[in-house]
């Protein structure tokens, strides 16, 4: 029987072809035509053997709906938390996750924010754009310091390395927290020294958010922890939205309780709450972390051989789940 997938996403011409000569392909490019309305996802799911998607939910009605003939979900992203993994793996769905391709971008991006936070340059584009910038430059915005400040990164996996190394790089002191420590080689590779949350959270200069959204961490970053950071620090997340309290951020932010804040990722994504984007001391992006060139396109290209490689009963290279 010819396997039927259904593409919720932007995929390369030569992926497309390939795909189609094994399967029958049910498109839908958002960049064409925008994010499709839940409603119409479980139409579109129905029926088929594999599902390789990007920023939709995926329910487990839906994967409960098609147990028995999905066979694949293949995310195009790091996180599945818009998979309910739970229920694919009881129906006996293989989940898979582009885990690895996107480190060095990400890392890069994170010190873009690091920069562009610390040293305000959002702010004085935005002067300069205004024409405002018709005296001596010596008063105007600034900064904080990059060189000998501690950065404290939360989650010092794969992607948290990259930016330590990276940090390193600009004479950076690199403190952590894990749920567990990361071997005593790791630690030295970056001259890292593991802390309890809390005392990250008061020393760091920098706070880098790195981890996956989980039950455990939904709202880590909530009023209290923020309570606990240095005026003059900055919070940067290129994790998950609701790993912050958006609400708490917000304030103290606006309280000028902690310096700023640069944003990849929101809550309540893509909604920017209007008081965040009145705030002039959080840089705000559009969950592009990991959007240079080469980054995407082998994104999409490897969640294709994932979904190729359950289709054709082998190991997918990146599997998230064991499905019973």
């Amino acid at each position: 029987m010819t396997d039927s997938v259904f593409i919720h996403s932007w995929a390369p011409a030569d992926v497309l072809d390939d795909l189609r000569r094994r399967c029958v392909v049910d498109h839908f490019d958002f960049f064409e035509h925008g994010v499709m309305p839940p409603q119409e996802l479980a139409a579109r799911v129905a029926g088929k053997t594999a599902v390789m998607t990007l920023q939709i939910r995926i329910p487990g009605e839906v994967i409960e709906a098609n147990a028995g003939t999905l066979k694949v979900i293949s995310s195009i992203s790091v996180g599945v938390d818009d998979i309910d993994v739970a229920a694919a793996t009881r129906c006996g769905v293989q989940v898979t996750n582009t885990a690895g391709v996107l480190d060095d971008a990400v890392a890069d991006f994170a010190m873009a924010l690091l920069l562009a936070a610390g040293r305000r340059v959002v702010e004085s584009d935005r002067y300069t754009r205004a024409g405002k910038f018709d005296g001596p430059s010596f008063p105007l915005f600034w900064g904080a310091p990059v060189k000998g400040e501690t950065l404290g990164i939360v989650g010092l996996g794969r992607i948290g390395r990259q930016a330590a190394q990276r940090a390193r790089g600009f004479g950076l002191n690199i403190v952590y927290h894990n749920r567990n420590r990361v071997p005593p080689e790791v630690e030295a590779e970056f001259d890292a020294r593991w802390l309890p949350l809390e005392d990250l959270l008061r020393r760091a200069r920098y706070v880098l958010l790195q981890l996956p959204l989980t039950p455990e961490t939904t709202h880590l970053i909530n009023a209290d922890r923020l309570a606990l950071m240095r005026e003059d620090a900055y919070l940067l997340n290129v994790s998950r939205g609701p790993v912050v309290h958006e609400a708490a951020l917000e304030e103290a932010l606006r309280t000028r309780a902690i310096a700023g804040a640069a944003l990849d990722v929101y809550e309540f994504e893509p909604r920017v709450s209007e008081g965040l984007r009145a705030l002039d001391n959080v840089v705000l992006t559009s969950h592009i972390a990991s959007a240079d060139v080469e980054t995407r396109h082998e994104m999409v290209r490897l969640a294709a051989r994932n979904m190729k490689a359950v289709l054709d009963g082998a190991p997918p290279p990146n599997p998230v789940n064991r499905p019973g």
